[in-house]
C-alpha cells in the first residue's frame, strides 16, 4: 500500500542508497553509510469555525557519511536525482579528507546490526480529504466552546495526517527501512473573566487514526482544562508535596534520559555520572524500554545506525541498569552501544494502582502541576527551577487554580522522593508514564 502513495518506492530508496555507498567506496572511502527518506502530510487548522490554514508538506532528503580510516565527512541534499546523489557523495568525501582523525568514529560494530526486521505495525495511511479535515477541526473547536460560556477565544483546532518512509544502509551490508504514519487532533482555547484570561489545550496522536481520541472528546478536554483554570491565584511560598500530571511528568523521564545519555556522560555534563548500578530512584520505581511495541509512537526494530533494538530494564527497584548509548558515545565510554543512536524507544515507567484522584488523596495537601514554563534545569548539578501552573489541593481535593509560581528542587532528590506513580498513562511519544507524586519541593509564590 505504501508503494503507491510515495513518489519513490522502498526499492527505489534502496537503489539510491546502494548507488551512494558504491560511489563512496569507489572514491576510496574505507566505510560509508547513508539514509534516504521522504514524507508528506496535511495540517488543517480552524479558528472560530473558519479555516485559518491548510498546510501541505512534502519532503525528501539524503544524508551521506563517509570514513577514511577515522576521518569522517558528512553531506546531505534534498534532491534525489542521480547527479545530486553523486555530488553529495563527492562533498562528503571532500570534507572527510580535511577533517581531523577521531579514534572513536566509525560505523556500528557489525555484530550489533539488526538481522531480523519485525513488522511493528507502524504504517496506517489515512485518506483525509480537506473538507473532512475541516469538519473534524470544526467539531473539535465547537466541543471546546460548548464546555463553558467563559471560553470566548481560540488559538485553533487542528486535524493532521502524516506519512513517511526511509531506508538506511551502510558498507557492512546493512540495508533496511520501512514506512510509518502519525496522525493527530489538537485544540487550544482561551477563557476570559474579570480576573483575566486563561488558556489550555489538549491533543491526541497515534499511528492509526482509529486509535485517536474522538474529535469531540479532544475539544471537550481542551475546554474543560481551560475553564477550570479561570480566576487562578498564587499560593504562599513553602515546601509541599507536588503531583506532576501525566503529560508534564513525562518531562521528568526526559531529564533522566538526557543525564544518562552518552553525550552528557562522556562530556561529564551530567548530574548522574557513574550512576550505573546506583540507587537513583525510589526503590519501587521500574523503568523499561520496549522498542517493539505494535503501533508504538517510538517503536523501531533498529536505531539510526542499524543496531538492533531490544527490550531492556533501564531501572529496576530504583537502581540504574543501563545508559542510552550510540556507537560513538559507547566507544568514548569504553562500553557497548545500547541501540539508542537517535534516542530512546518507548521508555515506560511502570504504573501504580492509583488514578489521579487517588494520587491527590494520597498527597493530602499540596500542589498539582499541569503546566511547566521555562527551562531552568542545570544538567551538571541537577538543580531544577521551573515556572508552573496548576491547582492547590487540600484533603485530597482540588480547591482552586494557581498560577505565577515557581517550583524548585534538585532532580537527584526528586527522583529519590517519588512517593507514587499513577496509572493515568498518556502515550504521546517516546516516554510514557502516569502522574508522579514527589514528597516535597519548594513552591515559590506570595
Amino acid at each position: 500500500m505504501a508503494e503507491s502513495r510515495f513518489s519513490h518506492t522502498i526499492d527505489d530508496l534502496k537503489h539510491i542508497i546502494r548507488d551512494a555507498l558504491a560511489q563512496a567506496k569507489a572514491a576510496g572511502a574505507s566505510d560509508c553509510e547513508a539514509e534516504v527518506s521522504q514524507a508528506f502530510g496535511q495540517d488543517v487548522t480552524v479558528r472560530h469555525g473558519e479555516v485559518e490554514t491548510i498546510e501541505y508538506n512534502r519532503d525528501k532528503g539524503l544524508s551521506v557519511s563517509v570514513y577514511f580510516g577515522k576521518k569522517r565527512g558528512h553531506a546531505s541534499t534534498s534532491d534525489l536525482s542521480p547527479q545530486a546523489v553523486k555530488d553529495t557523495v563527492a562533498a562528503a568525501v571532500s570534507i572527510a579528507r580535511y577533517t581531523a582523525s577521531d579514534e572513536f568514529a566509525g560505523l556500528a560494530d557489525a555484530e550489533c546490526l539488526a538481522t531480523d526486521i519485525p513488522d511493528l505495525d507502524l504504517y496506517h495511511p489515512w485518506d483525509l480529504p480537506v473538507d473532512e479535515a475541516i469538519d473534524l477541526a470544526r467539531r473539535i473547536e465547537a466541543a471546546a466552546f460548548a464546555v463553558d460560556s467563559r471560553i470566548t477565544n481560540s488559538e485553533g483546532a487542528t486535524a493532521s495526517n502524516h506519512e513517511s518512509q526511509f531506508v538506511y544502509g551502510n558498507s557492512l551490508g546493512f540495508l533496511a527501512g520501512y514506512p510509518a504514519s502519525r496522525h493527530a487532533f489538537s485544540c487550544s482555547v482561551i477563557a476570559e473573566t474579570s480576573g483575566g484570561m486563561q488558556r489550555d489545550y489538549w491533543y491526541s496522536t497515534a499511528r492509526n487514526a482509529t486509535d485517536l481520541e474522538r474529535a469531540e472528546d479532544v475539544g471537550r478536554r481542551a475546554g474543560t482544562r481551560t475553564a477550570r483554570r479561570v480566576d487562578a491565584r498564587r499560593v504562599k511560598t513553602g515546601d509541599v508535596p507536588v503531583v506532576f500530571e501525566a503529560p508534564v511528568a513525562a518531562g521528568l523521564l526526559g531529564h533522566f534520559v538526557s543525564a544518562v545519555s552518552g553525550g552528557s556522560l562522556y562530556r561529564k555534563s551530567s548530574f548522574l555520572l557513574d550512576s550505573l548500578g546506583q540507587q537513583v530512584f525510589a526503590p519501587f520505581v521500574q523503568l523499561r524500554e520496549r522498542p517493539h511495541l505494535a503501533r508504538g509512537l517510538a517503536s523501531s526494530p533498529f536505531d539510526n545506525e542499524g543496531v538492533a533494538t531490544r527490550d531492556r530494564d533501564v531501572v529496576m527497584d530504583g537502581v540504574v541498569q543501563g545508559y542510552f548509548l550510540g556507537s560513538y558515545s559507547a566507544r568514548k565510554l569504553g562500553m557497548r552501544t545500547t541501540g539508542n543512536a537517535g534516542g530512546c524507544h518507548n521508555l515506560i515507567l511502570e504504573p501504580g494502582d492509583l488514578d489521579l484522584p487517588g494520587l491527590l488523596k494520597k498527597m493530602g495537601t499540596g500542589l498539582l502541576v499541569t503546566e511547566l514554563l521555562g527551562h531552568g534545569i542545570n544538567p551538571v548539578t541537577g538543580d531544577y527551577s521551573r515556572g508552573a501552573a496548576g491547582f492547590w489541593v487540600e484533603n485530597g481535593e482540588i480547591q482552586y487554580p494557581v498560577e505565577e509560581i515557581t517550583i524548585a528542587g534538585n532532580l537527584k532528590d526528586m527522583f529519590r522522593d517519588i512517593a507514587a506513580v499513577g496509572k493515568d498513562v498518556e502515550a504521546r511519544g517516546s516516554k510514557q508514564c502516569g502522574s508522579i507524586l514527589i514528597e516535597r519541593m519548594t513552591v515559590a509564590g506570595e
